[in-house]
């Protein structure tokens, strides 16, 4: 095998084998220099990189400390702007999950209970919370309302317009709509406790909404006969979902003709918490 290397390198001509003696001396140079310059430079560079972290990291502790935001509404807070003022991903999503329901947390006190942070770091954050004026407000409110000696004719909830709503403090534009919507979604109210339920109305506001306007006429509503009615038509009414109408028809089969509101409250799952208002959409 030798003897056919050396037969072969003596084929190429005197310039040829300079060549091959000139290029791999260039390849044995090359590998020199990069081992002798790898050695030299690799490790300073990796401390070098090591020892620029702890300024960077406690850069980054420093301006969490010293982050001052603007007053803000907790219920509106970003990721950004919790992450900054030092709470976790959970409690961010304990706020975010709670607002999707509609409701607002409206003292610090209840967004602790809501977001679950501690009483260190609620300390910190409380300066920064900015809540609205009729919530700082209701307390003087309320009490201004209890002490008046006036009495004032109750107005008519189906017959009331949206300014005669925002008459009541607490309410805008927008809830003014949200319970005309919710009016004309349920043929009308049949009952002053049905505001409870348009979405998102806080239960100050409700309350309030309560001391003056009441169901004085009650809206033309066409009632359910219970003991006749089907799944689908006893779905029409709201309160009823699918399984709650499918289990009233079932009992109706078993135990034979409901004789009054209260046979329905022994079904499971009935909302009895509603029961009152529920019985001015039935007939017997």
């Amino acid at each position: 095998m030798k003897t056919d290397f050396i037969s072969v390198i003596l084929k190429y001509s005197k310039s040829q084998r300079s060549g091959l003696l000139i290029l791999f001396s260039l390849i044995v140079l090359l590998q020199l220099v990069l081992w002798f310059d790898i050695g030299q430079t690799e490790f300073p560079q990796e401390n070098q990189i090591w020892t620029q972290l702890p300024p960077r990291v406690d850069s980054a502790q420093r301006s969490f400390s010293e982050y001052r935001p603007k007053p803000f509404n907790p219920n509106f807070i970003s990721d950004y702007k919790g992450y900054m003022l030092g709470m976790s991903v959970a409690e961010i999503d304990r706020l975010l999950a709670y607002r999707k329901t509609g409701r607002f947390v409206n003292s610090a006190q209840e967004f602790q209970q809501v977001t679950k942070v501690s009483q260190a770091q609620l300390k910190k954050m409380e300066p920064f919370f900015k809540f609205p004026d009729w919530v700082t407000k209701k307390k003087d409110f309320f009490m201004a309302q209890e002490k008046s000696p006036k009495k004032v004719a109750m107005l008519d909830i189906n017959l009331a317009t949206a300014e005669d709503l925002k008459q009541v403090y607490g309410i805008g534009d927008g809830y003014a709509q949200r319970i005309i919507n919710y009016r004309q979604k349920m043929g009308g109210f049949v009952h002053i406790d049905q505001v409870d339920e348009v979405w998102g109305l806080p239960v100050t506001t409700a309350v309030a909404l309560k001391q003056k306007f009441a169901v004085v006429n009650l809206p033309q509503i066409s009632k359910i006969n219970i003991n006749k009615a089907g799944v689908k038509e006893l779905m029409q009414l709201p309160y009823f979902k699918y399984s709650l109408a499918k289990a009233i028809v079932l009992q109706r089969s078993m135990n034979g003709l409901y004789k009054n509101v209260e046979d329905l409250a022994k079904i499971s799952d009935f909302p009895v918490d509603k029961i009152k208002i529920i019985a001015l959409y039935l007939d017997f």
